[in-house]
């Protein structure tokens, strides 16, 4: 993994938000990558109840300013940083006063789903790669955790198809069994439709639920990790058939070396 750039897309990373498997595995496979002497840059989205004091996250001027066209809204993008201590890894933060402001992640404190949290995906998604952009930073992979982040796949291979900058990167989907129950904005595929895409890019989404979320974005990607050995069967059903490579659910014990030889001769196997 020396000298490759892997960009890690997480809707959770520690220290910034409780343990969980997508937090801890986003955190421990960009340290991994890190310390093998690769590149890294990690995106989550900055939710009102990560402590900005604490955690000395700071805007990025140079980076914040533009305005993402969500359903046919203008919404002002700002980009913070921070960096992770003793790690040397730094941090970008996703935020706009709508969409994240609010002093919880994705429920309420009665745990039902915000109702724009499908708005809340395609902006994220969209202000990561802007974000990448701007920084002109071409990663060779793409590793997506958590299902807020999941619409990545699909921006980048179709809104964003003809972007240089991507056009050798091979994304990997890790999938969890950090659900939800019920549905997303019932017009979520009438929203991303607004951007251009085809029907057939968005059949899932006809019932945007976990699953239909996550085949989406499985379709748009080059390989699939296996993020918990409790992954809904249906799910583990489909990506059987898409023919991909897999790399199976791995304990903590034996994660590091399994990622790296998953990366090294699944995902980049010409290196």
């Amino acid at each position: 993994m020396k000298d490759k750039r892997v960009l890690y897309v997480s809707s959770e990373v520690i220290p910034y938000l409780p343990e969980t498997d997508i937090s801890s595995t986003s955190f421990e496979a960009a340290k991994m990558v890190n310390n093998l002497g690769g590149q890294i840059r990690i995106f989550m989205p900055r939710f009102g109840n990560i402590n900005e004091r604490r955690h000395q996250l700071h805007e990025v001027i140079r980076l914040s300013g533009m305005n993402l066209v969500i359903n046919d809204l203008d919404m002002p993008l700002i980009i913070k940083v921070a960096s992770i201590p003793k790690e040397r890894m730094q941090v970008y933060f996703i935020d706009n006063e709508d969409y994240f402001k609010r002093k919880a992640t994705l429920t309420d404190e009665d745990g039902n789903l915000f109702s724009d949290n499908d708005e809340r995906a395609i902006f994220f998604a969209k202000g990561v790669i802007e974000t990448v952009k701007k920084l002109n930073w071409s990663p060779d992979i793409i590793h997506v955790h958590g299902w807020l982040s999941s619409l990545l796949p699909l921006y980048l291979r179709n809104y964003y198809g003809n972007e240089p900058l991507f056009r050798d990167a091979k994304i990997v989907t890790s999938v969890y069994n950090q659900s939800f129950d019920g549905t997303l904005d019932e017009e979520l595929r009438e929203k991303i439709l607004f951007d251009g895409f085809e029907n057939a890019n968005v059949k899932h989404l006809k019932t945007p639920n976990f699953v239909n979320i996550l085949k989406t974005a499985v379709d748009n990607s080059d390989a699939v990790v296996m993020g918990g050995d409790d992954v809904p069967e249906e799910l583990q059903d489909y990506i059987k058939k898409l023919n991909k490579p897999v790399l199976p659910y791995t304990e903590k014990e034996n994660f590091s070396h399994a990622y790296q030889e998953f990366y090294d001769t699944k995902v980049l196997p010409e290196s």
